[in-house]
């Protein structure tokens, strides 16, 4: 089936569907006020991208994106600001709490923004109470025995503050000062350091039970100024019985497994349909599995009357499959898994698993060079491939019935003088009416830049001999996880999603610019730093880094995927060179050496 089929049937499937809000590349989401605003027209009368009138945000400052006619002064406030050559700006200005109002003047034309300014910090008490919103667990938790369960609530200085849950009252003291961690996009901005927490008092305390049952709901008292004032909590309390202790399955294809209970937190190795393990601990909608990751309770359901998932496991074989090698566990019941990958090896460790392993099978191999096995703790059998080649090129994992199976890809095999035998996924990023990526000074959207670069890469790329697979064709709308699962499904040599780059509130669009790359995955960084330098260099482009992120187009394990943002929309002088048909031409035409040189030089 051709692959623009598929992304057509998959664009309807999947378009009325609620938009997982993922951070997949800085152009994403970091300017969605823009959505609104109209394109200038070819005359370039004053307009203002972003902020739109009435933005509010907790930054200490805002960049104003926008243009007009060349020649002649834009004035800010009264103030002259600097533009390019085509008459794009981007100044920023400090932002004073509450309202904040930008008069803009270009000749007899006028604008007029408003951009409000909010606190982020958690709330104050108002008089003789807790902040609203404050007390802490916010919802339901459960622990082991032994297991310290700490409260927490915001009260006015110099209270008295507790908290009573079953037969124990945990005195609740006060904190000295603190220092508040900025998000993980802060980095991006070089502005990742701590900074010292708001000045409201957190009053905090921590319980152990060693008894099994419902502890109920914690009730919080505070004592100051002569009144005394109490407030359920919103939560409830449980200590699990270890002898009792839940099973659970996973249901997802994978279940995304994290290092603690939201999705705030770090993802893990995804769990194969089918793993089971016992629930040590919830909070919320988040069940603790029994090695210490996280899982949502919907990604998984309850086994009734199973015992604590254990195995024995006495063998394992290898074989291979179509361009793959695959390494067959027999087990007893489908355990925890986790992976590390390093440059010349791979590691499985397998959880609730005991070896009674005397025999291994891993006849001579393109990718394995050796398999070691240790049992590395009670419980945990850990699995070491050492590699032929310091570059790998995907890999999966599955359960069939509880033999889990480790898909390892093997390189392509190309020619010297072509690409063909490759097949190279490349996603133009955004589309569709609703997603338009990040704008520019005349309000030109992402989502068509990258479409144009990406067919112009598409059509280089195929006159090298590789088959291209493009997520879409059109101006259509394809959320993350629609890209996503067509990597997965197509498993291309390697998948590349073309973005350009924006900046939240607090940056500094002026004085920023280049290209970066992003990657999550071992098997991606030497692609992710080789195409970096190789565009840094020989288009002669700033450089704004290499990052390890996150991000949904960098998650597949099943090839090298990388994340590339080409320059900065929002700069006004690398406005020009991102819209200039010209640089987009010797930008597909770099593109596609890199990615030819490196596919060459690492397939050997």
């Amino acid at each position: 089936m051709p692959s623009w089929v598929i992304l057509r049937r998959l664009g309807e499937h999947w378009k009325g569907s609620m938009k997982h809000l993922g951070f997949w590349g800085l152009g994403t989401g970091l300017l969605v006020g823009m959505a609104g605003v109209a394109v200038a027209q070819t005359e370039q009368p004053l307009n203002v991208v972003y902020p739109p009138d009435g933005h509010e945000t907790t930054a200490e400052q805002i960049f104003l994106i926008g243009t007009a006619a060349p020649g002649g002064n834009v004035t800010v406030n009264g103030q002259r600001i600097d533009r390019s050559p085509a008459g794009h700006f981007a100044p920023s200005f400090p932002l004073q709490m509450g309202e904040n109002i930008f008069n803009l003047r270009s000749g007899d034309q006028r604008l007029r923004l408003k951009v409000t300014r909010i606190s982020g910090a958690p709330p104050a008490p108002v008089g003789t109470a807790f902040a609203e919103g404050s007390l802490s667990p916010a919802v339901d938790i459960a622990r082991l025995p032994g297991e310290l369960m700490c409260f927490g609530a915001i009260a006015p200085p110099e209270a008295t503050v507790s908290v009573s849950l079953g037969t124990q009252n945990i005195a609740l003291l006060p904190q000295p000062s603190q220092v508040t961690l900025p998000p993980n996009s802060a980095v991006l901005t070089q502005r990742d350091q701590p900074t010292p927490a708001a000045a409201a008092q957190t009053y905090q305390g921590c319980m152990t039970a060693q008894q099994p049952g419902d502890l109920g709901t914690p009730q919080f008292r505070l004592v100051a100024n002569g009144q005394t004032v109490t407030q359920v909590g919103a939560g409830k309390v449980e200590v699990l019985s270890p002898n009792t202790a839940q099973v659970v399955e996973v249901t997802a294809n994978p279940g995304t497994a994290r290092t603690g209970p939201s999705t705030d937190y770090s993802r893990i190795t995804p769990l194969p349909k089918g793993t089971r393990a016992s629930v040590t601990g919830r909070e919320g909608e988040w069940l603790r599995l029994n090695y210490g990751g996280w899982i949502r309770a919907s990604d998984t359901q309850p086994i009734a009357n199973a015992i604590p998932p254990r195995s024995l496991i006495r063998s394992a074989r290898s074989r291979s499959a179509d361009g793959w090698t695959e390494i067959l566990f027999p087990l007893e019941v489908p355990v925890l898994v986790s992976v590390q990958q390093g440059d010349r090896n791979f590691i499985l460790t397998l959880f609730n698993t005991t070896a009674q392993t005397d025999t291994i099978r891993t006849d001579d191999d393109p990718l394995i060079q050796r398999l070691d096995w240790s049992q590395v703790a009670p419980g945990q059998v850990q699995y070491s491939f050492q590699l032929k080649t310091d570059q790998q090129w995907g890999y999966k994992l599955r359960y069939e019935g509880t033999t889990l199976i480790l898909s390892l890809r093997h390189a392509p095999e190309v020619s010297s003088r072509s690409l063909s035998g490759t097949r190279i996924l490349l996603d133009p990023g955004h589309g569709g009416p609703e997603d338009l990526g990040a704008r520019g000074p005349t309000g030109l959207p992402e989502k068509t830049v990258t479409l144009i670069v990406s067919e112009m890469l598409r059509d280089r790329l195929e006159a090298q001999g590789a088959t291209v697979l493009m997520t879409r064709e059109g101006d259509i709308d394809l959320w993350p996880n629609d890209r996503t699962a067509l990597i997965n499904e197509l498993q291309p040599t390697l998948a590349l999603s073309l973005h350009y780059n924006a900046l939240p509130d607090d940056g500094d669009a002026v004085n920023t610019a280049g290209v970066s790359t992003f990657w999550y995955n071992t098997q991606s960084h030497d692609l992710a730093v080789f195409l970096h330098n190789y565009l840094v260099e020989k288009l002669d482009r700033p450089s704004y880094g290499v990052y390890w992120n996150n991000l949904a187009l960098t998650r597949p394990a099943v090839a090298p995927a990388v994340l590339l943002e080409l320059g900065f929309m929002i700069n006004p002088q690398e406005f020009e060179w991102i819209a200039d048909p010209k640089a987009q031409e010797q930008l597909a035409d770099t593109l596609a050496e890199g990615i030819a040189e490196w596919i060459h030089q690492r397939a050997r």
